[in-house]
């Protein structure tokens, strides 16, 4: 059955490929960009592939953009994908972009989420909202702390919601991806040179050693969208999904060390 679908976040990455991917399965698929010249690039894109779907405008951090999206559709499944990454040593980093992050990643993504669900009750329909958070929701990667603290923080409403939820058959999903080459990785380490400075802050940049290479290892996004794609369309999946499978196990090991962990 033909489900209508909402993805923010949709103009790069995961979020547009599972748009495409969705429409070309015959879903009604409401694409959401930031901005305008995004909104643009994903109309002439899905021209050229012969796919149809919607896009919209839709900024998270903007209060006018939200309630106009919520009040314009009604949809079945909500694919809150849209998120941004700032890098840098957590003792150091600028208060002001730690912020900025938790106002796109959290708190953006939250009151989007509550619009929708308050129309899934009126409506006394089923729905669905799928969260993409990251590996980062579960361990705290060393210099993006901040971001992992965001992805936390998300995951923990995200938990908060499934229970608090069920009495109205709203389903509540996370999707946490490894390391995956969508450029989202990439640019996240690049925030860190708008502020850090070696002669004025106290981390060594040899504390980034090894960052060039973890970043040349990167998988191919392909998958992960294909699986926010499963999640979404199943109604028994998972509340939690790690993907690949290499990360989840790495994770759960990490999770297990951390209970020995000295101060």
């Amino acid at each position: 059955m033909s489900k209508t679908i909402l993805i923010t976040g949709a103009a790069s990455g995961f979020g547009k490929i599972a748009a495409f991917d969705l429409a070309r399965k015959g879903h009604k698929v409401i694409a959401t960009a930031q901005i305008y010249p995004q909104m643009s690039d994903l109309i002439r894109e899905a021209k050229d592939q012969g796919i149809e779907l919607t896009v919209d405008k839709l900024d998270v951090t903007n209060a006018r953009d939200i309630a106009y999206i919520n009040e314009k559709y009604d949809i079945d499944i909500l694919i809150s994908n849209a998120g941004i990454m700032e890098g840098g040593p957590i003792a150091e980093h600028p208060i002001d972009l730690i912020r900025s992050m938790f106002d796109v990643n959290v708190f953006g993504g939250l009151a989007l989420a509550q619009g929708f669900i308050k129309k899934f009750i009126e409506q006394k329909k089923p729905g669905k909202i799928v969260f993409t958070t990251s590996m980062g929701e579960l361990w705290t990667v060393p210099y993006v702390a901040a971001y992992c603290a965001s992805k936390h923080a998300m995951g923990s409403i995200a938990e908060g919601l499934k229970t608090e939820l069920a009495p109205f058959n709203i389903k509540i999903a996370t999707c946490n991806p490894g390391v995956f080459g969508t450029g989202f990785n990439d640019r996240g380490v690049d925030t860190i040179s708008r502020w850090y400075d070696p002669k004025t802050n106290f981390t060594p940049p040899s504390a980034f050693d090894g960052t060039a290479e973890a970043l040349a290892n990167q998988l191919d996004p392909q998958s992960m969208a294909d699986r926010i794609v499963d999640v979404a369309l199943d109604e028994h999946s998972n509340f939690r999904n790690v993907h690949p499978k290499e990360t989840e196990d790495f994770v759960k090991h990490l999770q297990a060390e951390a209970w020995l962990a000295k101060s």
